[in-house]
């Protein structure tokens, strides 16, 4: 068998969703520049197209009556399921495919069980964060005790489950019991940044300004670093954008502070490259696509003390991570806003890092384990 045909389901997939859907999207285009012949099959939104062929992956949309591009409700996510289910099929009959690459185990995952047990046509699962028992215990924890029963013949019938990462692999084998396999998120690398320290040194959090993201800590954070020079750059939007505006003027901190909403890939790469450290306050990550993005920019990060980020951060290495204090951050801070050599090693050290997140590596890791489960 040479090359594969490789139907992606997922319920987000850009512009619909955020750093989940743009990774899938990643892989789909390297595994499509390594031979094989991808297509997707995901929920549509009124504004965009049916179908359409974006570097060489097939994408096909569906009406799922979603509302919103950045959200998606429980109830949504089961209209994606009851209206995808046809379509998945009509693929499977008329295209062929050798076996079905499923992201997100919830909801996604039960559009791929029901396919295999019609059809027969085998499926992995890549599990991120909200997809396992524990990953984002504010959000998920009493949806999980109503649907375990049900995803527990998901994961068992799956050909192969792999994790975007170490942390996300852990709660997924202590939950269900299956081996998973760690498949790094990647990203297409640039060449090496040419380091430096701005003056002010400038700071960037991305991402939607959720009670997941924790958003307001960062506020409360710089404001304990009056003393020290420094400029802040939000990109992304949601609903605690005004709190956060209004933290910042009741701080007196409005005129260092730049909201600029949700940016383009290429602007948001192109910010990154005018920072030098990525903040980043999460309640929760399983393995934050900003972050990886922050180390092919070479920007020091520092983090939450959470599980998601022990593959791209490492303590007084490349960056800070911190306890979920204002204080916390504010010392984790301090050293790099006002030691512009120790700022140069930490970002350095990211550089370097960057490497392990090469999309090539991880297209090879899923054409590896796709290949192992097809279906002649």
């Amino acid at each position: 068998m040479n090359g594969l045909r490789i139907l992606c389901l997922n319920y987000e997939y850009p512009p619909v969703g955020g750093g989940g859907g743009r990774i899938a999207h990643r892989i789909n285009a390297e595994l499509v520049r390594r031979g094989h012949q991808v297509r997707v099959q995901t929920a549509g939104l009124r504004h965009l197209p049916s179908s359409e062929v974006v570097e060489g992956v097939e994408i096909f949309r569906t009406e799922s009556f979603r509302k919103k591009e950045d959200t998606c409700t429980v109830a949504e996510m089961a209209l994606f399921l009851l209206t995808s289910l046809g379509p998945t099929l009509k693929h499977i009959r008329r295209w062929k495919p050798h076996v079905v690459h499923a992201h997100f185990a919830v909801p996604t995952g039960a559009l791929a069980w029901a396919a295999h047990r019609i059809t027969g046509v085998p499926y992995i699962l890549t599990a991120h964060l909200g997809d396992v028992p524990g990953g984002v215990p504010e959000q998920t924890a009493g949806l999980f005790r109503l649907v375990m029963p049900f995803t527990r013949p998901i994961w068992r019938r799956a050909a192969a489950i792999t994790a975007v990462s170490t942390f996300v692999a852990e709660l997924a084998e202590k939950a269900y019991g299956r081996q998973t396999e760690v498949v790094l998120n990647g990203i297409p690398l640039s060449p090496r940044p040419e380091i430096h320290a701005h003056h002010p040194p400038k700071i960037v959090m991305v991402g939607r300004l959720s009670v997941q993201k924790n958003p307001l800590l960062a506020i409360r954070a710089l404001a304990l670093l009056r003393d020290l020079e420094w400029e802040f750059q939000v990109i992304g939007d949601g609903p605690l954008r005004g709190e956060m505006e209004q933290e910042a003027a009741a701080a007196g901190l409005s005129d260092r502070i730049r909201f600029s909403g949700w940016q383009d890939s290429t602007s948001v790469q192109a910010s990154m490259r005018d920072s030098d450290i990525l903040l980043l306050t999460s309640l929760s990550e399983g393995l934050p696509m900003a972050a990886i993005e922050a180390l092919d920019a070479g920007l020091a990060i520092v983090s939450s003390r959470i599980g998601g980020v022990t593959d791209v951060v490492e303590n007084e290495i490349n960056g800070a991570v911190c306890d979920l204090a204002p204080e916390s951050f504010a010392a984790g801070l301090r050293p790099l806003l006002s030691d512009a050599d120790a700022l140069i090693r930490r970002r350095e050290a990211s550089s370097l890092r960057a490497g392990r997140f090469d999309i090539r590596a991880t297209a090879e890791s899923y054409e590896r384990i796709l290949r192992g489960v097809a279906k002649p």
